[in-house]
């Protein structure tokens, strides 16, 4: 069994910064790609960044230059670390792994999501 906790939303005022942790569970062999998806009220869900298993990163346009993805690997943790939050960043964060276990055995796992609100 593997599991994926996220921690670390709330709510922020514009311009302030937040920091969500995943912690992935169980397992498991390796982690190959874990990211942070989001999605607001009304709208569909949407990638924000993501990091490999070599440290390779990607991020939305939307998001550059404020968020930054880095890991633990020794803790099996990702982190997203938020800046310069706007009101346009409000919505409930995801987290998924894609993360290989059991030896042979291989998913794709998501976190329950914590909320993030940007609001003055």
């Amino acid at each position: 069994q593997v599991q994926v906790v996220e921690s670390g939303g709330g709510l922020v005022q514009p311009g302030g910064s937040l920091r969500l942790s995943c912690a992935a569970s169980g397992s498991i062999d390796i982690i190959y790609v874990v990211g942070w998806y989001r999605q607001a009220p009304g709208k569909q869900r949407e990638l924000v960044a993501s990091i490999s298993s070599g440290g390779s990163t990607i991020y939305v346009d939307s998001v550059k230059g404020r968020f930054t993805i880095s890991k633990d690997a020794a803790k099996n943790t990702v982190y997203l670390q938020m800046n310069s939050l706007k009101p346009e960043d409000t919505a409930v964060y995801y987290c998924n792994a894609d993360v290989q276990y059991n030896v042979l055995q291989r998913r794709s796992v998501w976190g329950q999501g914590p909320q993030v609100t940007v609001s003055s």
